[in-house]
């Protein structure tokens, strides 16, 4: 008995609306095989005019996999990420896949769940982010047979392949450059509780570079909330407030350090010449600052375009003995310190 709805069109109704074989639609489809663009463009006319929606699940059921690529991120709440993703997408669009997404805001445990539910709509790969996970998080990963490529990290073993750059050396590298103009007396500002490891590796390497220059760090303050302009800035304020004063602060991110920037801009502070700044990322809305902030531009795009690359490709990554690919970073001087 008819509902009242209109059939779904079907792979065979592009066929005779395009005036082409099935096989032909299929191929052009899947993105296998050659075919002319001539013809591509008119499958895809016909698909558009009819209706037509691929069903993706129902191939993948057949062959044991989809043309998806499973992406675990912790934010979208900034650019890094979105940078990240531009570049997974790019990659995989190119070769006909499509990225399926979650955030875990920094959970392990969220992340957990998220690779559980990803993995049960058969992707092709996954993406994770950073290369501590739970041992229930790569238990299931394994089991899954899918192809996995972590990203942002490199200071570590990789469960397959890893693409990003060295976050200890990141921080080593800040802290030498603020040696080098002579600060010795350093305050910390980070947020997300902490839970962001990357920034824990790199103000390790930070720290490290301090004490074997015999300079002082002399306050480290993690908030609970998400980085932002305006927690930066309320960082700044509290830091600024104390006693015991800081020649320069390091800051967890960019935004953060903007919002540094701001609080001692409306407050008369000199920078650098009473405090220096430093950030990390180099994200694009830096340039629209008072004064260029001195921080590490990170290839962030670049990043995900390799992850992604190397998830759809039958290609041997060049690789370092733990599996990492370490696509560096650039520290961007600035006018902050």
């Amino acid at each position: 008995m008819s509902d009242g709805k209109p059939a779904r069109p079907t792979m065979e109704d592009v066929a005779r609306h395009a005036g082409v074989s099935q096989m032909t639609v299929s191929r052009v489809m899947s993105s296998k095989g050659y075919i002319s663009e001539k013809v591509r463009d008119k499958v895809l006319t016909a698909a558009r005019d009819i209706g037509y929606v691929q069903n993706r699940l129902a191939r993948g059921l057949r062959s044991e996999q989809t043309p998806l690529i499973a992406v675990v991120l912790p934010t979208l709440g900034n650019t890094v990420f979105t940078d990240v993703l531009s570049g997974i997408t790019d990659a995989l669009t190119q070769n006909g896949y499509r990225p399926v997404f979650g955030l875990t805001e920094y959970s392990e445990t969220r992340e957990e769940t998220l690779v559980r539910d990803l993995l049960s709509w058969r992707p092709s790969g996954i993406v994770l982010t950073g290369l501590e996970h739970s041992g229930a998080t790569r238990q299931a990963i394994a089991a899954s047979g899918v192809r996995v490529a972590e990203i942002m990290d490199v200071d570590g073993p990789a469960m397959e392949c890893a693409f990003g750059l060295s976050q200890k050396a990141a921080g080593q590298h800040t802290a030498r450059h603020l040696l080098g103009r002579g600060h010795r007396r350093f305050a910390y500002a980070g947020s997300q509780n902490g839970q962001d490891l990357r920034a824990v590796k790199r103000l390790e390497g930070f720290r490290q570079t301090l004490r074997e220059a015999g300079a002082v760090m002399i306050s480290e303050d993690v908030s609970t909330a998400p980085s932002s302009m305006v927690e930066g800035r309320r960082l700044t304020a509290d830091i600024l407030t104390r006693a015991d004063q800081p020649d320069a602060i390091y800051y967890a991110s960019d935004d953060l350090a903007a919002g540094g920037l701001m609080h001692c801009l409306s407050n008369g502070i000199d920078v650098p010449g009473t405090l220096a700044l430093a950030g990390f990322n180099g994200l694009p809305f830096l340039n629209a600052l008072p004064l260029q902030l001195t921080t590490v531009e990170t290839p962030r795009y670049e990043i995900g375009l390799q992850a992604g690359r190397f998830l759809v490709s039958d290609q041997a990554q060049e690789a370092l003995p733990d599996g990492c690919v370490d696509l560096g970073f650039t520290l961007i001087p600035g006018q902050t310190c």
